[in-house]
Protein backbone atom coordinates (compact mmCIF):
# COMPACT_ATOMS: atom_id res chain seq x y z
CA UNK A 1 0.00 0.00 0.00
CA UNK A 2 1.16 2.96 -1.06
CA UNK A 3 0.71 5.89 2.46
CA UNK A 4 0.82 8.98 0.23
CA UNK A 5 3.40 10.52 2.05
CA UNK A 6 6.92 10.73 -0.41
CA UNK A 7 8.81 14.14 -0.28
CA UNK A 8 6.68 15.23 3.34
CA UNK A 9 8.85 16.55 5.94
CA UNK A 10 8.88 14.26 9.05
CA UNK A 11 9.84 15.58 12.71
CA UNK A 12 10.48 12.56 14.76
CA UNK A 13 11.23 13.04 18.32
CA UNK A 14 13.36 10.45 20.84
CA UNK A 15 14.80 8.76 17.62
CA UNK A 16 18.44 7.95 18.71
CA UNK A 17 16.73 4.02 18.96
CA UNK A 18 13.80 2.11 20.23
CA UNK A 19 10.18 3.04 19.20
CA UNK A 20 11.22 6.63 17.82
CA UNK A 21 13.65 5.04 15.64
CA UNK A 22 11.19 2.51 14.44
CA UNK A 23 8.55 5.10 13.77
CA UNK A 24 11.32 7.29 11.94
CA UNK A 25 12.85 4.55 9.90
CA UNK A 26 8.83 3.54 8.84
CA UNK A 27 8.51 6.71 7.67
CA UNK A 28 11.46 6.93 5.77
CA UNK A 29 10.85 3.80 4.14
CA UNK A 30 7.65 5.51 2.62
CA UNK A 31 9.83 8.07 0.84
CA UNK A 32 9.37 10.99 3.52
CA UNK A 33 12.16 13.31 3.98
CA UNK A 34 12.48 12.41 8.07
CA UNK A 35 14.75 15.08 10.87
CA UNK A 36 14.95 12.77 13.80
CA UNK A 37 15.88 14.35 17.31
CA UNK A 38 16.84 12.93 20.56
CA UNK A 39 19.35 14.93 23.22
CA UNK A 40 22.84 13.23 22.08
CA UNK A 41 24.23 14.49 19.46
CA UNK A 42 26.00 11.19 18.26
CA UNK A 43 23.43 9.27 18.52
CA UNK A 44 20.99 11.03 16.84
CA UNK A 45 23.55 11.50 14.35
CA UNK A 46 24.52 7.53 14.02
CA UNK A 47 20.61 6.88 13.84
CA UNK A 48 19.84 9.29 11.26
CA UNK A 49 22.42 7.59 9.19
CA UNK A 50 21.95 4.22 9.46
CA UNK A 51 18.33 4.92 8.58
CA UNK A 52 19.68 6.59 5.45
CA UNK A 53 21.14 3.86 4.20
CA UNK A 54 19.00 1.51 5.72
CA UNK A 55 16.25 3.24 3.20
CA UNK A 56 17.91 5.64 0.88
CA UNK A 57 15.87 7.95 2.26
CA UNK A 58 16.75 11.54 3.40
CA UNK A 59 17.49 11.74 6.83
CA UNK A 60 18.98 14.26 8.86
CA UNK A 61 19.68 14.14 12.54
CA UNK A 62 19.01 17.06 15.17
CA UNK A 63 20.15 17.48 18.75
CA UNK A 64 17.10 18.86 20.88
CA UNK A 65 16.32 18.47 24.78
CA UNK A 66 12.36 18.04 25.19
CA UNK A 67 12.90 19.51 28.70
CA UNK A 68 14.18 23.16 27.58
CA UNK A 69 10.38 23.56 25.90
CA UNK A 70 11.65 27.55 24.89
CA UNK A 71 14.23 25.66 22.44
CA UNK A 72 11.26 23.55 20.82
CA UNK A 73 10.29 26.44 18.06
CA UNK A 74 13.88 26.53 17.32
CA UNK A 75 14.30 23.00 16.68
CA UNK A 76 11.25 23.16 13.95
CA UNK A 77 12.67 26.05 12.75
CA UNK A 78 16.10 24.59 12.06
CA UNK A 79 14.12 21.34 10.19
CA UNK A 80 11.95 24.12 7.96
CA UNK A 81 15.13 25.58 7.21
CA UNK A 82 16.81 22.50 5.95
CA UNK A 83 13.96 19.99 4.68
CA UNK A 84 10.53 22.39 4.43
CA UNK A 85 7.67 22.96 6.15
CA UNK A 86 7.26 19.86 9.18
CA UNK A 87 4.12 17.99 7.11
CA UNK A 88 4.08 15.22 9.94
CA UNK A 89 4.96 15.20 13.93
CA UNK A 90 5.60 12.29 15.59
CA UNK A 91 6.08 13.73 19.57
CA UNK A 92 8.03 10.43 21.56
CA UNK A 93 8.87 12.52 24.15
CA UNK A 94 10.39 9.12 26.22
CA UNK A 95 8.85 7.79 30.09
CA UNK A 96 9.20 9.67 33.18
CA UNK A 97 10.92 7.40 36.51
CA UNK A 98 9.35 4.61 37.45
CA UNK A 99 7.78 3.95 41.28
CA UNK A 100 4.97 5.80 43.01
CA UNK A 101 5.90 9.16 43.84
CA UNK A 102 4.61 12.12 46.07
CA UNK A 103 7.98 14.15 44.80
CA UNK A 104 6.67 17.43 43.27
CA UNK A 105 10.01 18.07 41.32
CA UNK A 106 9.14 14.70 39.69
CA UNK A 107 5.67 15.16 38.84
CA UNK A 108 6.72 18.62 37.39
CA UNK A 109 9.32 16.96 34.91
CA UNK A 110 6.92 14.51 33.56
CA UNK A 111 4.31 17.08 32.82
CA UNK A 112 6.93 18.76 30.95
CA UNK A 113 8.25 16.12 29.30
CA UNK A 114 4.89 14.24 28.27
CA UNK A 115 2.34 17.18 28.30
CA UNK A 116 4.11 20.59 27.78
CA UNK A 117 6.39 19.22 25.07
CA UNK A 118 4.46 17.89 22.68
CA UNK A 119 2.12 20.91 23.03
CA UNK A 120 5.00 23.37 22.62
CA UNK A 121 6.17 21.12 19.37
CA UNK A 122 2.02 21.18 17.89
CA UNK A 123 2.34 24.72 18.65
CA UNK A 124 5.32 25.56 16.60
CA UNK A 125 4.33 22.81 13.68
CA UNK A 126 0.35 24.03 13.47
CA UNK A 127 0.94 27.06 11.44
CA UNK A 128 2.46 25.31 8.36
CA UNK A 129 -0.02 23.01 8.45
CA UNK A 130 -2.84 25.06 8.11
CA UNK A 131 -1.25 26.55 5.31
CA UNK A 132 -1.10 23.34 3.75
CA UNK A 133 -3.94 21.87 4.04
CA UNK A 134 -2.66 18.68 5.21
CA UNK A 135 -1.21 17.79 8.75
CA UNK A 136 -0.10 14.38 10.69
CA UNK A 137 0.16 14.59 14.48
CA UNK A 138 1.29 11.27 16.46
CA UNK A 139 2.23 10.80 19.92
CA UNK A 140 3.52 7.64 21.64
CA UNK A 141 1.65 6.84 24.75
CA UNK A 142 1.33 3.65 26.18
CA UNK A 143 -1.18 0.51 27.32
CA UNK A 144 -0.85 2.67 30.75
CA UNK A 145 -3.83 4.76 29.29
CA UNK A 146 -6.21 2.13 29.06
CA UNK A 147 -5.02 0.12 32.07
CA UNK A 148 -2.71 2.30 34.83
CA UNK A 149 0.12 0.15 35.23
CA UNK A 150 1.48 -0.51 38.92
CA UNK A 151 4.27 1.11 39.78
CA UNK A 152 4.04 3.82 36.76
CA UNK A 153 1.89 6.43 38.76
CA UNK A 154 3.96 9.46 36.86
CA UNK A 155 3.37 7.74 33.16
CA UNK A 156 -0.26 6.72 34.18
CA UNK A 157 -1.04 10.01 35.36
CA UNK A 158 0.64 12.38 32.52
CA UNK A 159 0.01 10.02 29.62
CA UNK A 160 -3.88 10.48 30.05
CA UNK A 161 -3.61 14.37 30.35
CA UNK A 162 -1.25 14.03 26.95
CA UNK A 163 -4.36 11.62 25.43
CA UNK A 164 -6.64 14.05 26.68
CA UNK A 165 -4.85 17.29 24.74
CA UNK A 166 -4.74 15.27 21.80
CA UNK A 167 -8.36 14.41 21.57
CA UNK A 168 -9.62 18.23 22.41
CA UNK A 169 -6.81 19.66 19.58
CA UNK A 170 -8.16 16.80 17.04
CA UNK A 171 -11.54 18.28 17.00
CA UNK A 172 -10.28 21.59 16.71
CA UNK A 173 -7.56 21.29 13.80
CA UNK A 174 -9.32 18.41 11.47
CA UNK A 175 -11.18 21.01 9.91
CA UNK A 176 -7.88 22.19 8.46
CA UNK A 177 -6.87 18.84 7.10
CA UNK A 178 -4.90 18.42 10.47
CA UNK A 179 -5.44 14.96 12.11
CA UNK A 180 -4.17 14.16 15.47
CA UNK A 181 -4.25 10.97 17.01
CA UNK A 182 -2.07 8.39 19.44
CA UNK A 183 -0.55 4.90 19.70
CA UNK A 184 -0.19 3.31 22.98
CA UNK A 185 2.60 0.57 22.65
CA UNK A 186 1.99 -2.48 24.89
CA UNK A 187 5.22 -4.61 25.32
CA UNK A 188 7.35 -4.02 22.48
CA UNK A 189 10.88 -5.34 22.69
CA UNK A 190 13.20 -2.07 23.24
CA UNK A 191 16.44 -1.38 25.18
CA UNK A 192 14.37 0.47 27.56
CA UNK A 193 12.27 -2.58 28.20
CA UNK A 194 14.75 -5.12 28.97
CA UNK A 195 17.14 -2.59 31.32
CA UNK A 196 13.45 -2.33 33.23
CA UNK A 197 12.87 -6.06 33.02
CA UNK A 198 16.42 -6.93 33.88
CA UNK A 199 16.07 -9.08 30.79
CA UNK A 200 18.54 -8.87 27.97
CA UNK A 201 16.94 -7.74 24.72
CA UNK A 202 17.78 -10.97 22.79
CA UNK A 203 16.72 -12.77 25.41
CA UNK A 204 13.53 -10.67 26.02
CA UNK A 205 12.25 -11.36 22.26
CA UNK A 206 12.44 -14.76 22.43
CA UNK A 207 10.62 -15.24 25.77
CA UNK A 208 7.07 -16.29 25.18
CA UNK A 209 4.23 -14.32 26.35
CA UNK A 210 1.15 -16.28 27.51
CA UNK A 211 -0.89 -13.27 29.05
CA UNK A 212 -0.58 -11.42 25.52
CA UNK A 213 -2.97 -13.21 23.09
CA UNK A 214 -0.30 -13.37 20.02
CA UNK A 215 1.92 -15.13 23.02
CA UNK A 216 5.01 -12.62 22.26
CA UNK A 217 6.64 -9.09 22.90
CA UNK A 218 5.83 -6.90 19.72
CA UNK A 219 8.73 -5.79 17.85
CA UNK A 220 9.92 -2.02 17.43
CA UNK A 221 9.16 -2.46 13.65
CA UNK A 222 5.23 -3.66 14.10
CA UNK A 223 5.13 -0.64 16.36
CA UNK A 224 6.95 2.02 13.42
CA UNK A 225 4.50 0.57 10.53
CA UNK A 226 0.98 1.17 12.97
CA UNK A 227 2.67 5.00 13.32
CA UNK A 228 3.61 5.22 10.05
CA UNK A 229 0.50 4.54 8.69
CA UNK A 230 -1.65 7.12 11.40
CA UNK A 231 1.13 9.95 9.85
CA UNK A 232 -0.33 8.82 5.97
CA UNK A 233 -2.78 9.70 3.74
CA UNK A 234 -4.26 6.93 3.82
CA UNK A 235 -5.49 7.30 7.45
CA UNK A 236 -7.16 10.44 6.72
CA UNK A 237 -10.15 9.71 8.35
CA UNK A 238 -8.71 8.28 11.29
CA UNK A 239 -8.99 11.33 13.68
CA UNK A 240 -8.28 11.73 17.63
CA UNK A 241 -8.01 7.86 18.46
CA UNK A 242 -5.44 6.11 21.06
CA UNK A 243 -5.02 3.36 19.17
CA UNK A 244 -3.52 -0.02 20.85
CA UNK A 245 -0.79 -1.66 19.72
CA UNK A 246 -0.33 -4.32 22.45
CA UNK A 247 -1.09 -8.00 21.07
CA UNK A 248 -4.64 -8.26 22.60
CA UNK A 249 -3.08 -7.80 26.09
CA UNK A 250 -5.43 -5.03 27.08
CA UNK A 251 -8.61 -6.33 28.52
CA UNK A 252 -10.79 -3.05 28.29
CA UNK A 253 -13.19 -2.53 25.91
Amino acid sequence: MNLGIEGRVALVMGASKGLGRAAAAALAREGARVAVSSRSAERIEAAAAQIAAETGAEVRGYAADTDDIDALPELVERVRSDLGPVAILVTNTGGPPLGDTFERTQWEEAYRSLVLAPMALIDAVVPAMREAGWGRIVNVTSISTWEPIPGLMLSNSHRLAAVGAFKTLSRELARDGILLNSAAPGRIATDRIASMSGTPLAELRNTPQPDIPVGRFGTPEEFGDVVAFLCSERASYVNGVNLLVDGGLTRGI
